[in-house]
């Protein structure tokens, strides 16, 4: 069922900065109706199932990488695509990967806290950061990040890159997926599961950022917005009966 939220609401007259995390201006940008109804009316959409398998793969490859890390040597999987970088050794890491803290940047023109907890920092010989997101699948036909539902991944880096850049950093437009790809050819479970691990570059371009906060602020400061083509959720209150 939906969630009516008594923390975060937006209020225009508020004078102190709000926060907002990443994954609420993805939910604007898929529909702003379902992102004012949430900030604004403190309606939250129905919570999804956690994904804990996929975090229990992020949770080894950053204690994975983090060996690397410690080492300051590149993972094999660099040196197997090429990429001249090791893992970044930062005393605010933990933070950055930590939800609901993340790298956080006070965006003045809309008093905005921007939030986003990233999975892992690269840095290559000059100094660039390289923002890099741990993915996990099983699929039998190969991982790619080209498909249509994948624009939000690439939106994700791209704003990560935007909140590094804003925090001060060199950041590389190159990023980095690491996909782990759960297999099922093997004879059985065994108690196990196998993962081949495979790495996509991206360059990512965050010039819509600055354009989509002010958008934002604009949506929170006005009525509510019109019906979203293609929003299920829109779809599902349109359609819903009027109760008596």
């Amino acid at each position: 069922m939906a969630v009516r939220r008594q923390r975060n609401i937006y209020n225009p007259n508020d004078v102190e900065p709000f926060k907002l995390s990443r994954s609420k201006i993805e939910d604007f940008v898929k529909c702003p109706r379902c992102f004012y109804i949430d900030r604004r009316l403190g309606i939250g959409q129905p919570s999804s199932y956690p994904l804990n398998l996929n975090t229990a793969v992020d949770t080894l490859l950053k204690k994975e990488f983090d060996w690397y890390r410690e080492r300051g040597e590149a993972h094999p999987i660099m040196q197997e695509h090429g990429v001249h970088a090791v893992p970044f050794q930062h005393d605010d890491l933990d933070e950055w990967r930590e939800n609901f803290k993340g790298i956080q940047h006070h965006h003045k023109p809309t008093n905005f806290v921007l939030t986003g907890a990233v999975d892992d920092i690269w840095v290559d010989p000059d100094g660039n950061l390289i923002v890099v997101d741990y993915k996990a699948t099983s699929k039998t036909t190969g991982v790619g990040i080209d498909a249509d539902w994948q624009h939000s991944y690439k939106r994700q880096m791209e704003f990560y890159q935007w909140l590094l850049r804003r925090s001060g950093f060199l950041v590389s437009p190159r990023g980095y997926f690491v996909y782990a790809n759960g297999r099922t050819d093997r004879r059985a479970f065994d108690n196990k599961l196998e993962f081949d691990l495979t790495l996509h570059g991206y360059d990512g371009d965050d010039s819509w950022v600055e354009g989509t906060l002010l958008d934002i602020r604009k949506c929170l400061h006005g009525a509510l917005p019109a019906p979203t083509e293609h929003c299920e959720y829109c779809q599902y209150r349109e359609e819903t009966p009027p109760h008596h």
